[in-house]
């Protein structure tokens, strides 16, 4: 496979189980050596890089969070740059807190004393501790409610320092991956089926495959990808503040445009 992501871009690795989405992230930081072909971290390759030098100035966010449970999460936050014998000074710690909607008042508490999400907006403040330029997120939301997913896609959309990030980002969940994705690149059997923006995948899909594999979600992502004023169409038609007869007129006129 082939591909180009540019930076400040957040790319949705999409597909099915074993299609090759968390081997390609793990060839990025080299977890995984390539038996051929090259990958290049700002016109380098990451083979030129040594291993430590390369995985310390990427965040890595993972399904298990992978905080280590005997360290308080000041310290699992400021973990790398330990290891980097860099200070994380109180003024990045509390931006950093800030920004993930944690409290100061849980950074003398352990992991274990922490909710699903709570644990994930620490290992998220982790990876952007070291002020890293690439971040690889490996189904960094899978293992929470819808509740708390919901609420941790939203943070990720308005967190200012992420969207200066270079992200990619592992996910099976097809509404996640049109969310938060600037592009997607869906995968099938190691090979990339379709590399594009949402709108891209809805108007112009590249194969049959693409098509049947986003056809249940299909409705809800053409909802999700109108505009009615502000919102999109989705949001619009959850809004209990609009009378239904507006919501029905306006669904109508929307989709007159959609083709299954």
């Amino acid at each position: 496979m082939s591909l180009a992501i540019s930076p400040s871009e957040t790319i949705a690795l999409l597909g099915p189980s074993g299609c090759g989405k968390t081997t390609l992230l793990k060839l990025i930081n080299r977890l995984i050596e390539p038996d051929s072909g090259d990958i290049e971290i700002g016109e380098k390759s990451n083979q030129l890089i040594e291993k430590h030098i390369l995985r310390r100035n990427i965040g890595y966010v993972i399904q298990d969070v992978g905080l280590l449970p005997h360290l308080t999460i000041e310290q699992n936050i400021s973990l790398v740059n330990r290891i980097d014998r860099k200070v994380l000074t109180h003024e990045k710690l509390n931006e950093l807190i800030e920004l993930t909607g944690l409290s100061t008042d849980l950074l003398e508490k352990y992991p274990s004393q922490l909710s699903g999400g709570q644990q994930q907006r620490v290992g998220i403040a982790r990876a952007l501790a070291n002020d890293p330029n690439l971040i690889l997120m490996d189904e960094p939301f899978s293992a929470l409610d819808n509740i708390t997913r919901n609420e941790l896609q939203d943070d990720f959309l308005n967190i200012p320092l992420l969207k200066e990030k270079t992200i990619v980002m592992v996910t099976h969940d097809v509404q996640e991956a049109f969310k938060l994705g600037d592009r997607i690149a869906l995968l099938d059997q190691g090979e990339i089926q379709h590399f594009g923006t949402p709108a891209e995948f809805l108007t112009n899909p590249a194969n049959d495959f693409v098509s049947s594999f986003l056809s249940k979600d299909r409705l809800i992502l053409f909802l999700q990808n109108q505009k009615i004023g502000n919102k999109t169409a989705a949001e619009f038609l959850k809004d209990d503040t609009i009378e239904t007869d507006e919501k029905r007129n306006r669904l109508a006129e929307i989709l007159s445009n959609y083709q299954p």
